[in-house]
C-alpha cells in the first residue's frame, strides 16, 4: 500500500485570442486522485422526465384535474384537504394511465404522424415494457388513492375512465367516427368525479350540468383541432370526421351545432335554480363569442379560423367553470359567519366569491334593472321565465291532485 501523500491539481482554463476554443493547461506530472465523473450523460435525467411528461400527456392531465377541482369546489361543502388532494392526485394518475396505454396501443400509428412521431415511444426514448409498467402503475396508484381517499363511486369512475379511453376510444379511432363521441364521455367524467368526491350524487342536477357541459364542449374543441391536423390524422389511419369531410360541411355543422347546445346550458342552469339568473345572462355573452368564431369557420373553413375556434375553447372552459361556481346557489351565503363548519379554505373562497359577486352587482345592468323594478316586480327574462315555469309546475300539480280526487270519488260511488 502506497502511503505517500497524494497531490491533486485542477485544470486551469484560458481562452485563446485567435479562436473561441478553450485551452486546458494541466500539470500532467501528477495523477488526479479524485474519482472521474460518472460516464452517465447528465442530459438523460431531464430527457427521461420529459418522456414521462409526454407519456402521461401532462398538459391534458392538468386540464382534466382542473375540471375535477372545479366539480369538487362547486359542491360548496366544507373542504377536506385530504379528500380534495386524493381526488385531484387520483384523477391525474388515472388520466396518465389512460394516456400511456393509448400511446402504447397506437405506437405504430404515431410513427406515421408528424405531430406524434416525436413522442417517447416512437423515438425509442422509452421502451414498450417500461411504458406498460408505468401505465399499469399509474392506474393502480390512481385507483387506489381514489378508493382510499374519496369513495367507491369516485374510484369506480376513475378506473372506468381508464378502460373507456385506453379501450373503447383507442379501439374505435381507426375504425369509426363515433370515437369522438366516446372520447367526449371520457372528458365529461372528471368534473363528476370531483362532485361525488365532495359528497354529491351522480344523480344531482349539478353533476349532470357539469358533465354535460364538458361533453358538449369537446366537440367544437376537438373538431377544430382535428380539422387543422386532418392530413396528419389521415396519415395515421384514424377515422375522424374532418378526415372524411373534404369540404368541411359536416365539421362546421357539428362545431356550430354543439356550440348552440352549449349556449343553452347556462339558461337551463338558471331556470332550474342551480345558479342565479346572472349566470344565464353572462352565458349569453360567453357563448355569443363562441358562436361568432364558429360561424366564421362555417363561412371560411380555413385552418386559421379553425385555430380561432380551438383557442376560444381553451379560455371558454375555465371561464364557464369560474362563472358556474361564482353563481352557484351552494355559494349564496353572504356572510362567512353563517358557515356551519369552521374551515379556513372555505372561508377564503367564500370571501372571494362574495367580493366578486358584489363588485359585479355594481357594474351589472341586469342587477340595476331588478333593483329599479323591485316594486313593480322582476322584469328579468330569466327570472320571469323561471317564475312562469314554476307556475306551470304548480298548476300541473293542482290539476293532478284534482284528477286524483275525482277518480277516488268515482271509485267510492262505484
Amino acid at each position: 500500500i502506497n502511503n505517500s501523500p497524494v497531490t491533486t491539481t485542477f485544470p486551469i482554463h484560458t481562452r485563446s485570442k485567435s479562436s473561441n476554443a478553450t485551452i486546458i493547461n494541466q500539470d500532467t506530472s501528477h495523477q488526479l486522485s479524485t474519482p472521474a465523473p460518472s460516464p452517465i450523460n447528465e442530459s438523460i435525467k431531464p430527457e427521461y422526465l420529459k418522456a414521462l411528461s409526454s407519456l402521461s400527456k401532462f398538459k391534458l392531465s392538468t386540464l382534466v384535474v382542473s375540471t375535477t377541482f372545479a366539480g369538487f369546489l362547486a359542491s360548496g361543502t366544507p373542504i377536506s384537504y385530504s379528500t380534495l388532494t386524493a381526488a385531484c392526485l387520483g384523477t391525474a394518475l388515472c388520466s396518465s394511465s389512460a394516456s400511456a396505454w393509448n400511446q402504447i396501443l397506437e405506437v405504430d400509428r404515431d410513427k406515421r404522424m408528424k405531430r406524434t412521431r416525436t413522442r417517447p415511444l416512437p423515438q425509442g426514448v422509452l421502451s414498450l415494457p417500461t411504458a406498460k409498467v408505468l401505465g399499469t402503475g399509474f392506474g393502480i396508484a390512481g385507483g387506489g388513492i381514489l378508493l382510499a381517499g374519496t369513495d367507491t363511486v369516485t374510484a369506480g369512475l376513475g378506473v372506468a375512465n381508464i378502460l373507456l379511453y385506453a379501450g373503447a376510444y383507442t379501439y374505435l379511432k381507426p375504425r369509426s367516427e363515433i370515437n369522438t363521441w366516446v372520447g367526449a364521455v371520457v372528458g365529461a367524467i372528471p368534473p363528476v368525479m370531483g362532485w361525488t368526491a365532495a359528497g354529491g350524487s351522480l344523480l344531482d342536477l349539478e353533476a349532470m350540468l357539469l358533465g354535460g357541459t364538458l361533453f358538449l364542449w369537446q366537440f367544437p374543441h376537438f373538431f377544430a383541432l382535428s380539422w387543422m391536423h386532418r392530413v396528419d390524422y389521415a396519415r395515421g389511419g384514424f377515422e375522424m370526421v374532418p378526415v372524411n369531410d373534404s369540404n368541411g360541411d359536416r365539421t362546421s355543422d357539428l362545431i356550430t351545432r354543439y356550440t348552440w347546445y352549449l349556449s343553452v346550458v347556462p339558461v337551463v342552469s338558471s331556470l332550474s335554480g342551480v345558479t342565479s339568473p346572472m349566470f344565464g345572462v353572462e352565458g349569453l355573452f360567453l357563448n355569443g363569442y363562441a358562436l361568432y368564431v364558429a360561424r366564421r369557420f362555417e363561412k371560411d373553413r380555413s385552418n386559421a379560423n379553425a385555430r380561432k375556434v380551438f383557442l376560444t375553447s381553451l379560455w371558454y372552459l375555465p371561464s364557464w367553470m369560474m362563472l358556474f361556481i361564482l353563481h352557484s346557489k351552494t355559494w349564496r351565503k353572504e356572510n362567512e359567519d353563517e358557515l356551519k363548519e369552521e374551515n379556513e379554505m372555505i372561508k377564503i373562497v367564500q370571501h372571494y366569491i362574495t367580493a366578486v359577486r358584489n363588485k359585479g352587482r355594481e357594474l351589472c345592468v341586469h342587477e340595476h334593472v331588478i333593483n329599479s323594478n323591485s316594486e313593480q316586480g322582476d322584469k328579468c327574462p330569466l327570472v320571469l321565465g323561471k317564475k312562469k315555469a314554476e307556475n306551470v309546475k304548480d298548476s300541473g300539480i293542482k290539476v293532478t291532485e284534482l284528477a286524483t280526487e275525482s277518480l277516488a270519488a268515482l271509485d267510492k260511488e262505484n
